[in-house]
């Protein structure tokens, strides 16, 4: 792939606005591909995934061959794999033992790669888009903001990927609290000082992130002395699905028949799967557990509590904590409680860019105003247009579970790239597990086809 060129009318072939792992992950793989001019903005100084969450001894939930690469190509030079090789860490990573590697690592392995690719460009924040006509030919005119240059700058392009990825969320009613002492779980890094001068804290929600807050602060809880609550609203802090026929939902296989289906079944079956990716891992757990029994022996009680079906209905500052008013959602009783700190980990939605707003008359919304999305991942349009716009981690509501999982980025980003350079430069298998998600006869024919 050719890299920048800084000619004022120069049109590039594709622009990736957010550099996440999956658009790291599309500029990766198109690192072969000629046939593809392509450039990458992201707003952040560096590549940095979920830094507030970077948690000593925190894994990722994939298995490493959900790298940036390797699930569409295997002998990229931008493997998790090549990546021990160039660091001198193969043989550490071989007496690991684990397909699971460390939060941490899998950040620096994408800042390697992100610091080879010099169409890949930081500091460079994307203020509109919108669509223009140079003599005859309709391009995407991209304006952004360069903290550099310290000026705006203007490029020309074909075609977008849009991979700006998800955000913290809270609920409404909640957003006037926050602050130093009232924060979504994204930042508990940044805010981890202020918990350790904190006399109480109280987590909330039943996700991964919140178990991991609550673990890393459960272990210095008696150095510390602070007392410790964790409350969620869910039915009880469940594991998430991981059985080996369980991670078939997050194939290409299971997207193909989830996206056939109607919107309103979409939705509906969407709803019943919260434990394939929101679940808390059987590990995390277990140390839990184990970390929770060890502060028991000898009839010790510490100062921590767990409770599930407790929802969170108000909030209100006193004079050194917060009031919070929790309702059981099975007995509905009531019950007041306090604390220093409140970290909120309720999770992360998918929005629409500002940047987009120039589009929204020409973009094919549903009726809840989301994003219309083609199978090969391309934005719905009011009227044919040659020119596309790709979405990575937007299609939850059209694709299925799958969307926002590691291990299914290389595999979008070959179909992306199949469009973008008109070829199969990447394979795309039709079959991929043991299981059929669809009806009988259907199953019975792809049987008959293997």
């Amino acid at each position: 792939m050719t890299g920048r060129n800084q000619e004022p009318d120069h049109i590039y072939d594709l622009i990736g606005v957010g550099i996440g792992p999956f658009n790291l992950g599309l500029a990766a793989l198109l690192d072969e591909v000629d046939e593809v001019d392509a450039l990458f903005f992201d707003r952040k100084n560096t590549f940095n995934w979920h830094p507030g969450m970077l948690i000593d001894g925190t894994t990722l939930q994939v298995p490493f061959f959900a790298d940036l690469v390797s699930m569409a190509d295997v002998r990229s030079r931008y493997s998790f794999l090549n990546y021990l090789q160039e660091h001198d860490r193969m043989y550490q990573f071989y007496f690991l033992e684990k397909f699971h590697i460390p939060r941490k690592e899998y950040n620096h392995y994408c800042q390697w790669v992100a610091d080879q690719l010099e169409y890949c460009w930081f500091r460079i924040s994307v203020e509109n888009v919108r669509m223009i006509d140079q003599n005859g030919t309709s391009l995407y005119e991209v304006r952004v903001w360069n903290e550099d240059a310290g000026e705006f700058e203007t490029y020309l392009t074909k075609d977008l990927a849009i991979g700006i990825g998800s955000s913290p969320t809270v609920p409404e009613w909640m957003k006037p609290h926050l602050g130093d002492t009232v924060f979504h779980s994204a930042d508990y890094l940044n805010r981890k000082n202020t918990c350790m001068n904190a006399d109480s804290i109280t987590v909330i929600g039943s996700g991964q992130s919140a178990a991991e807050v609550f673990y890393d602060l459960a272990k210095e809880q008696e150095e510390r002395e602070y007392s410790l609550n964790w409350y969620t609203r869910s039915q009880g802090f469940f594991p998430m699905e991981y059985s080996k026929l369980g991670l078939e939902y997050f194939s290409p296989d299971f997207t193909d028949f989830f996206y056939e289906l109607p919107q309103f079944k979409k939705d509906g079956l969407i709803k019943q799967q919260d434990l394939l990716y929101k679940g808390i891992s059987a590990e995390t757990i277990a140390d839990i557990y184990d970390l929770l029994y060890e502060r028991s022996i000898g009839g010790e009680k510490p100062a921590i509590r767990l409770q599930a079906m407790m929802e969170l209905s108000k909030m209100e500052q006193k004079v050194n904590a917060w009031g919070l008013d929790f309702t059981h959602t099975v007995t509905e009783d009531t019950v007041s409680d306090s604390s220093d700190i409140v970290i909120l980990g309720t999770g992360y939605n998918s929005t629409v860019p500002e940047f987009l707003a120039g589009l929204e008359d020409v973009i094919d919304w549903d009726v809840q105003g989301r994003y219309q999305v083609s199978r090969d991942y391309r934005l719905q349009m009011k009227q044919e247009s040659r020119n596309e716009i790709f979405v990575q981690n937007g299609e939850l509501h059209t694709h299925g579970v799958g969307a926002p999982d590691l291990g299914l980025g290389a595999n979008r980003n070959a179909v992306i790239i199949n469009q973008l350079a008109g070829s199969e430069i990447y394979p795309v298998r039709s079959k991929n597990v043991f299981q059929t998600f669809g009806g009988m006869k259907k199953g019975l024919r792809e049987l008959a086809r293997v």
